[in-house]
């Protein structure tokens, strides 16, 4: 169930990031197609400088294997518990949770990190827009 949030969320960002990627730019006040390609060029780099000016979130702490801090231990804990409940060896069942919760936490912290990837290219997509609209163009 987990993966298939996981698979469902990155499938969302990428849709994100492509259709926030392709705009539609018309010259509504007439601007010849050099000017238009000058003016997307001057917007696109404003754009981008005032992502790069906007303080990313601070990404959740996270160990060097990519796994949130203690998600082994606490999945260690509910296999050794579930494994003692159905009459199975504890060890076996903790050695098997912590892969199980690292795993799950390594996915949803690689999936966390793409919608954040996928939002800051939409905002800045926006920007672009914004700009281009200042100087007389339709954008969608």
């Amino acid at each position: 169930m987990n993966a298939r949030f996981v698979a469902i969320a990155l499938a969302s960002a990428f849709a994100l990031a492509s259709a926030s990627a392709q705009q539609y730019v018309y010259p509504a006040k007439g601007q010849s197609p050099d000017q238009q390609k000058k003016d997307e060029a001057e917007c696109t780099n404003w754009a981008q400088q005032q992502a790069a000016a906007t303080p990313a979130a601070a990404p959740p702490p996270t160990t060097a294997t990519g796994t949130t801090p203690g998600a082994g231990v606490r999945g260690a804990a509910r296999g050794a518990v579930a494994a003692e409940v159905v009459g199975g060896e504890a060890d076996r069942g903790a050695a098997a949770g912590a892969v199980v919760a690292r795993n799950r936490s390594r996915q949803a912290n690689a999936a966390a990190g793409q919608q954040q990837q996928a939002a800051a290219s939409q905002n800045t997509s926006k920007a672009r827009a914004a700009c281009l609209e200042g100087k007389g163009y339709t954008v969608k």
